[in-house]
């Protein structure tokens, strides 16, 4: 097998995704245009990371990755097709991730893309140049693969609930959330996302019917999974339907859909939704049983959750809250799912979601809708969008 990861990590060491790390490392070496070379990676504790700086290098302590190439001296020629060894210490990798606020999993790609280098005969300790030369290396490896992630720009849907909150207040025809929505669009939204509720509290049926005529870009429709909501989108049929939990009591829909507890029920709606032409997403906590639950039920998209993490009362607070989130958008990605992401975003908090190159879509509304009433909606959006960049 081209590449071999053995693991020395107990249950309290980071979860690595073994097979994306294999699945990475084999598409370098194609990249590389070495695909038949075998390529051994071990993952280990920062003690046995140690214990390999001593008695390797003469140096104490971990560090974060470790090269043992066998394509030099007299194991050349034993080699064969045979690269080496990439060492990565888990422990390490993951107080880094934490520095620079990515997944444990993404700093294990940039480590073995940097244990690789090393492999294919560079070496930044040699000289000035020749460590430019590897990161211009390493540099064009990671874009061929976050190439394959994202190919373009993070896509801003918004959320014209409020604006119907605003005209129901008053039970008069205004502020009206159709032509709020033509505003956002001609500002550079690329979707529109209105919640249908069975207490019709905002968005009612004439909006919905109206959206569906005059949206241009895409009509993303929220709504519980009940058999009123369900017949009114096979009839208006929208772009997409994200399924919700709904309390009639709150004041905005609170955490995501329990998937693995309703299985039957959601994946009865969105067989439906399937057969009518309309692809489903489901509104879920950052948490791996309900990503799991997601796509066995045949969800086409996830939405992850990001309400606790906009609700966090301290920095360190919101980082624990942020992993929760990239993990989870990484492992919907690596499962299948494709990925969208709201819930309480702002101007403050979004740009750090912006950067998670698996995820496709942000759906924001009260945060721009706020903004709107100081700069004008056109104004709002435009500079959310900004942010997103």
């Amino acid at each position: 097998m081209p590449v071999l990861i053995s693991s020395e990590l107990n249950d309290s060491s980071p979860p690595v995704r073994e097979q994306h790390l294999r699945e990475v490392a084999a598409h370098l070496l194609y990249i590389c245009g070495r695909s038949e070379a075998e390529l051994s990676i071990m993952l280990v504790s920062d003690e046995r990371m140690a214990e390999l700086n001593q008695v390797y290098r003469n140096r104490k302590g971990p560090t974060n990755v470790l090269s043992f190439s066998l394509m030099e001296g007299r194991d050349a020629e034993m080699a064969g097709n045979m690269l080496g060894d990439v060492v990565i210490s888990v422990e390490t990798a993951a107080r880094e991730a934490a520095r620079d606020k990515v997944t444990v999993n993404r700093r294990l790609v940039v480590l073995l893309v940097h244990g690789l280098a090393h492999l294919l005969g560079y070496d930044h300790e040699r000289s000035d140049r020749e460590a430019d030369l590897m990161t211009k290396m390493e540099k064009e490896l990671l874009q061929q693969l976050n190439g394959q992630r994202r190919k373009n720009m993070m896509k801003l849907a918004i959320n014209v609930d409020h604006v119907a909150t605003l005209r129901e207040a008053r039970g008069i025809d205004e502020p009206d959330p159709v032509l709020a929505a033509g505003i956002c669009e001609l500002a550079g939204a690329e979707g529109i996302v209105v919640h249908l509720r069975e207490d019709r509290r905002h968005i009612q049926d004439r909006d919905v019917r109206l959206l569906r005529q005059t949206v241009k870009t895409k009509l993303n429709l929220e709504m519980g999974a009940t058999e009123e909501i369900i017949k009114i989108a096979l009839q208006v049929r929208p772009d997409m339907v994200t399924l919700v939990p709904e309390k009639r009591k709150e004041l905005t829909t609170e955490g995501g859909l329990n998937v693995s507890g309703q299985k039957k029920k959601i994946s009865g709606a969105i067989d439906r939704m399937s057969k009518a032409g309309i692809p489903v997403s489901l509104f879920i906590d950052p948490d791996s049983r309900q990503i799991k639950a997601s796509r066995n039920v045949g969800a086409t998209f996830v939405e992850i959750h990001t309400g606790t993490y906009a609700d966090a009362t301290s920095e360190k607070e919101q980082d624990e809250e942020f992993k929760k989130i990239a993990d989870a958008a990484e492992e919907a990605f690596e499962a299948g799912l494709r990925v969208n992401a709201g819930h309480g975003l702002n101007y403050v908090n979004t740009a750090q979601i912006a950067a998670l190159d698996t995820i496709e879509e942000l759906s924001i509304g009260h945060a721009v809708m706020s903004r709107a009433i100081f700069v004008g909606l056109d104004q709002a959006v435009r500079e959310m969008l900004a942010l997103m960049m």
